[in-house]
């Protein structure tokens, strides 16, 4: 009969974080306004809310900055379309 052991949950860098802060570092920049953290030691990822504070990333937060990086992507291809018809007339 096999015995499982637990995987241990405990962690320097989360304890690390957890005494010092997070150290965030960008990984993603969804719009001009909204960006995408991570923490260097432990991993734990975070993003701006609508009031420009950091919240601890949840999977809705996840779905939601990517829905969002798709239509300021569109918006801001459609602007450069624009630019570049009016330049031309």
């Amino acid at each position: 009969m096999k015995s499982t052991t637990p995987s241990p949950s405990f962690s320097f860098a989360k304890m690390f974080c957890s005494l010092f802060g997070h150290n965030y570092h960008l990984s993603k920049s969804v719009t001009d306004h909204v960006k995408e953290y991570t923490c260097s030691n432990c991993g734990e990822q975070a993003t701006t809310n609508s009031k420009g504070h950091l919240e601890t990333m949840t999977p809705k937060l996840k779905e939601i900055n990517k829905d969002l990086a798709f239509v300021h992507a569109k918006k801001m291809a459609r602007k450069n379309e624009n630019k570049i018809f009016q330049v031309a007339s």
